[in-house]
């Protein structure tokens, strides 16, 4: 990670599974999109980490929703900063109707909400770079994945 003066030796860099444990485990995550004047907006959700992505819904008028549809781009962060995983990467909206059973099913588990009269669309996201920092070993662990 340039410009942290952080030793280059990749010897100590987390592993990409130990950023999957904590974007799996979260309940809480942050997303920041930007709105059309290209201010940012930061708000929480819910979601989860299945196959390599992260998923969620939130309504097409909401401030989020409005903003993906103009810029698909967004980071995706946990909700816990001493472990933190941050994601960027673009949205699109999923159209499988087998996914979306799969996913309200998790998803009530996770958040014991039933998300199965919900016909707001839910949202994927990829990651094309991610971040892991661990605080207490924060010049030692710092990694960056690109993908």
């Amino acid at each position: 990670m340039p410009g942290y003066g952080i030793p280059t030796a990749a010897k100590g860099l987390l592993p990409w599974i130990w950023a999957e444990q904590r974007l799996r485990k979260s309940h809480n995550y942050w997303i920041s999109t930007t709105r059309p004047d290209g201010s940012p907006h930061t708000m929480i959700i819910w979601g989860l980490w299945l196959d390599g992505a992260f998923y969620f819904s939130t309504g097409k008028q909401s401030r989020k929703g409005r903003n993906l549809a103009k810029n698909p781009r967004c980071v995706i962060a946990t909700e816990h900063a001493e472990q933190a995983v941050i994601v960027e990467g673009t949205v699109r909206i999923t159209k499988d109707a087998g996914f979306r059973k799969k996913f309200n099913t998790l998803y009530e588990k996770k958040y014991k909400w039933d998300m199965s009269d919900f016909a707001e669309p839910v949202y994927a996201v990829r990651p094309r770079v991610a971040f892991g920092l661990y605080e207490k070993d924060f010049q030692g662990s710092a990694t960056r994945w690109s993908f």
